[in-house]
C-alpha cells in the first residue's frame, strides 16, 4: 500500500483505488480499446471499466493471456462484455491490421486506453528497425491513434458522447536524455543506449503526442479530449529485464509502492470520471492535474515528434 494518502483537489488520493475513483459512474454505451489489457493494470482497468457497463475490446500481443484475463472477470461479472483481439504494438503491419479489422466490425469507440509498454530492456530492434521501446511505447499507439481517430469523431458525433484518449505516460519521462529528451537523429544508436533513459524518451513522446493530439482536436472542434498520466510506482512486471531490481521492488512493494487497484485509478479517472469532461492536454498523477516537465509541454518539440512519427509510421 502507498505510505501517502493526502488527497488532492479531485478527492483523491494516491491510495485511491480504480473502483473508488468511478463509484458512482455510468459507462453503459461506451465502448473502449485497452491496449496491454492482458496482465497488470490494463487487465485491472478492463476489469473496472466493465464493472461500469463499458464494452472493452481488449487488444493484446498474447490471445491465450488475454482470454483467461476475459474468463476471469466474466466470473465475477457475468454480464460484461469483453472481446480479444491480437495487437502487436512493436510492429506497424499488426497494428495496421488491428485498426483494419476493428473498423470491419462496425463497433464505434469511445475511449481509446493506450496503456501497454515494456520498461527498460536490452537494446533491440522492433520488426521494422526501431529501438524496441519507442516503437512500442510511442509509435504504435501513435499509429493505432491515428488509424481509429475518424472511427472516434464518428462515434463522438453520433452518440453526442464525449471520446476520450488517455495515454499511460511515466514521471520517468523526467529522465529522457539530455537535453533534447528525444533523440531524433539517434533513435537507433546502440552505442549511446541507456535503457532507462529510452525508456523516459518514449514516456516522454506519450505526453507529448497527446498534447499535440489535443491541440488538434480542439482546433477542429472535436468532441475527443487527450489526456495522459502517470500511473504510480507499481510493483508490475516491466522491470522484468532487471532480475536484482525487480527482486528488490517485489520485496518492498507492498511497503512502499501502489498495488495494482491502486495503479489503475488514474486510467479510469481519467478515462470515465465527470470531473475529466472536457479537460484536454493535461498530465495526470494520483487522480489528480500534475505539472509535468518543461520539455513535455514544449510545443514546438511536440510538433517535431509529430512529423517524425508520421515519417516513421508510413502516414505522411
Amino acid at each position: 500500500m502507498w505510505i501517502f494518502g493526502w488527497k488532492g483537489p479531485s478527492g483523491f488520493s494516491a491510495c485511491s483505488t480504480a473502483e473508488e475513483v468511478t463509484e458512482g459512474t455510468d459507462g453503459t454505451g461506451l465502448t473502449a480499446i485497452v491496449t496491454g489489457a492482458s496482465s497488470g493494470i490494463g487487465a485491472e482497468t478492463t476489469r473496472v471499466l466493465a464493472l461500469h457497463g463499458v464494452h472493452i475490446v481488449m487488444a493484446v500481443r498474447n490471445l491465450d493471456a488475454g482470454k483467461k484475463v476475459k474468463d476471469s472477470i466474466l466470473k465475477d461479472i457475468p454480464d460484461a462484455k469483453i472481446d480479444v483481439m491480437e495487437l502487436d504494438l512493436s510492429a506497424i503491419e499488426s497494428v495496421r491490421n488491428f485498426a483494419s479489422e476493428y473498423k470491419s466490425s462496425g463497433l464505434p469507440l469511445n475511449l481509446l486506453i493506450n496503456n501497454a509498454g515494456l520498461m527498460a530492456p536490452p537494446f533491440m530492434l522492433s520488426k521494422d528497425n526501431i529501438e524496441l521501446q519507442f516503437a512500442t511505447n510511442h509509435l504504435g499507439h501513435f499509429l493505432l491513434t491515428s488509424l481509429l481517430l475518424e472511427t472516434m469523431k464518428n462515434t463522438a458525433r453520433e452518440s453526442q458522447k464525449e471520446g476520450r484518449i488517455v495515454n499511460l505516460s511515466s514521471e520517468g519521462h523526467r529522465f529522457a536524455y539530455k537535453p533534447e529528451g528525444i533523440r531524433f537523429d539517434k533513435i537507433n544508436d546502440k552505442s549511446s543506449y541507456s535503457s532507462l533513459s529510452a525508456y523516459g524518451q518514449s514516456k516522454l513522446a506519450n505526453i507529448l503526442h497527446a498534447n499535440e493530439l489535443a491541440r488538434r482536436l480542439k482546433e477542429e472542434g472535436v468532441e475527443i479530449t487527450a489526456n495522459s498520466l502517470h500511473p504510480g510506482a507499481i510493483s508490475t512486471n516491466l522491470l522484468r529485464h532487471h532480475g536484482f531490481i525487480d527482486g528488490i521492488v517485489n520485496y518492498i512493494g507492498k511497503y512502499v509502492l501502489k498495488n495494482i487497484p491502486q495503479g489503475a485509478a488514474t486510467t479510469c479517472y481519467v478515462a470515465l470520471h465527470p470531473k475529466v469532461k472536457g479537460v484536454s492536454g493535461e498530465y495526470f498523477v494520483d487522480s489528480n492535474l500534475a505539472k509535468p516537465s518543461p520539455l513535455a509541454v514544449d510545443a514546438d518539440l511536440a510538433k517535431k515528434l509529430w512529423d517524425f512519427s508520421l515519417d516513421l509510421t508510413g502516414l505522411k
